[in-house]
């Protein structure tokens, strides 16, 4: 990759990024013995990859999660550091991938606490000692979104769960057994928590789509508030100078699915008035964009915007998060096919509003959104009439391996997933206003991406604006590069929608 800087010639950076389908570095185990200076190599079958390992009370066990390439087949070993010797503790296989997380906790006699999807929902299970499953802890159509871990004195596990509904989050304990269940911290909003060593407190912090962070102590066993910590008045205060539009939440039928959205409207909104729509989304895997939480940098861009007459939407279609594990997984081998269906299903819906105008629809987003906003252009070019790609990938041939096989195979296995919702091998339909950003020195996604994209739509003969922001990487800041890259877009959707 090409680094520009400030010398006379460009230097360039080499560094090691095996894409979907390429040679991965070989990963082995080794344990070695500190007093004797030995290493020895352990012998584990289905180790393509070794994404955890942890050790067990016992002094000598160590436990060694490995993946299958593919992804779907899960082994966790049980290693004993004297002899080497290697045993299976647990198996979890799924049709389309098995998530890698740190919801492991060994207990004194050495059974353990683990999570799972198993049953369609991410829940906590407890197994013996020697892998058995004792019991399921918790059950139920939400996902449990965060596991603090366990108090052995107590019999209690800490956990963060969409109990209160998908977008938001609450803060839970219960027995191992499954039973005692005690609500600690589940005011509508968003609920995270932060332990003490020992379980006897947690650090609370709460927000909403209306209230910023607020910091709380509480008692763990039941979650009594010990006292307030900090708030974010004086932002509250502060943004009382400006014309901040609440998000309203709701949901949208599409394609058979109740999906979650938000809609800003400007503060003097009219119904009898006709507004531009843009409409925001990434809608990567798990991902979740619309949740009922304080605002991040692009909500403060997206209020802007409202305050100058535009309407601004989010919807967070199949493939995205929290709404159980089909639903998260049904985009598998098909990367963004699904995704885009129901973001033109559900512009086409928004469009029916008496208050849209539906020659004025557009989509934006960075990323696994880039891809997004590009795809639904050109397949929805019926429906959208304004996109922005930054940093956009438009080829999964393009991208890693370990993140790009979990969802979609290799290339040799499955290329007309890597090929069909690719962009650049449809650039002749687009229609409607396009913009492509990219940072050149982007070591994720690489510029490769957005080069073959326009050298697609040139050789389509198809207009568009673009640009490149030297050295950049994925996150395209620094200096004056964020406000640059915003007032382009600001001027580009004034311009356009």
């Amino acid at each position: 990759m090409d680094v520009y800087g400030t010398g006379l010639y460009q230097q360039p950076y080499v560094f090691k990024y095996p894409k979907a389908g390429e040679n991965n570095s070989v990963v082995t185990l080794h344990i070695l013995d500190v007093a004797s200076g030995k290493s020895s190599q352990i012998n584990l079958d289905n180790a393509y990859y070794i994404p955890r390992i942890k050790w067990k009370n016992h002094k000598d066990m160590l436990s060694v999660q490995t993946l299958n390439r593919h992804q779907n087949h899960l082994t966790m070993y049980t290693v004993d550091a004297k002899s080497g010797e290697v045993s299976v503790l647990l198996e979890e296989k799924d049709d389309a991938y098995v998530d890698i997380t740190d919801n492991l906790t060994f207990l004194e006699d050495d059974s353990f606490i683990w999570s799972s999807e198993k049953d369609g929902w991410n829940h906590i299970y407890l197994y013996g000692e020697d892998g058995s499953l004792m019991n399921q802890i918790t059950k139920g159509q939400w996902e449990v979104t965060n596991y603090y871990g366990y108090d052995q004195n107590e019999d209690k596990i800490y956990y963060q769960s969409t109990e209160n509904g998908s977008i938001n989050r609450g803060v839970y304990n219960i027995g191992s057994g499954g039973d005692d269940k005690t609500e600690l911290a589940v005011t509508p909003g968003t609920n995270k928590a932060s332990f003490s060593a020992d379980f006897t407190y947690f650090i609370n912090t709460f927000s909403s789509a209306q209230t910023p962070p607020v910091y709380t102590l509480h008692k763990a066993i039941n979650g009594k508030k010990i006292k307030d910590i900090k708030d974010n008045d004086k932002l509250l205060q502060k943004l009382e100078a400006y014309a901040v539009s609440p998000k309203e939440f709701s949901t949208i039928s599409i394609n058979g699915n109740e999906l979650n959205m938000y809609m800003i409207k400007p503060k003097d909104f009219d119904a009898t008035k006709k507004y531009p729509l843009l409409m925001y989304q990434y809608s990567g895997p798990g991902s979740q964009n619309v949740s009922n939480s304080w605002m991040g940098a692009n909500d403060y861009w997206h209020q802007m915007l409202v305050s100058e007459g535009y309407i601004v939407a989010c919807v967070d279609g199949r493939g995205t998060g929290f709404k159980g594990r089909d639903f998260k997984k049904v985009t598998y081998m098909n990367l963004v096919k699904y995704e885009t269906e129901d973001q033109i299903a559900a512009a086409r819906k928004l469009s029916e509003l008496t208050y849209i105008d539906e020659e004025r629809t557009g989509i934006w987003g960075w990323s696994f959104g880039g891809h997004m906003s590009t795809n639904c252009l050109l397949r929805g070019n019926d429906v959208f009439e304004t996109a922005i790609a930054v940093a956009p990938v438009t080829s999964w041939r393009f991208y890693d391996t370990i993140y790009t096989e979990r969802f979609m195979r290799t290339p040799a296995e499955n290329p007309s997933g890597y090929d069909d919702n690719s962009p650049f091998n449809y650039p002749e339909l687009l229609k409607g206003n396009y913009l492509l950003i990219h940072g050149s020195g982007d070591d994720n996604v690489h510029v490769q991406n957005s080069m073959r994209m326009i050298e697609a739509l040139i050789q389509a003969n198809k207009q568009f604006d673009w640009g490149i922001y030297p050295d950049k990487n994925h996150g395209i800041y620094g200096g004056n590069t964020r406000i640059h890259l915003f007032n382009k877009m600001t001027n580009f959707l004034k311009e356009n929608l």
